[in-house]
């Protein structure tokens, strides 16, 4: 989260991209407001599926973001 407000640097080319919300699991919003980022999973060399969603008009400081352990398949509200 604390790269999240500062804007990086972050570890993977995708972290910070803008998320689609296809799966319909998080409120509905505009295109562009929400971002993903990695959770980096111990002893994998690649991505893995952990990721942080963030939503919101400035990155920096999001309205509410959501963690998926899942790949998207599921998400739980991160309370800030």
């Amino acid at each position: 989260m604390e790269q999240i407000r500062q804007g990086g640097p972050f570890r993977y080319e995708k972290d910070g991209t803008v998320f689609g919300n296809r799966e319909h699991l998080l409120p509905s919003q505009k295109r562009g407001y929400y971002r993903e980022y990695t959770v980096p999973t111990p002893g994998l060399r690649h991505r893995g599926a952990r990721r942080i969603v963030c939503g919101g008009q400035q990155p920096r400081s999001p309205d509410a973001c959501y963690y998926t352990e899942d790949h998207y398949s599921s998400f739980r509200l991160i309370v800030q």
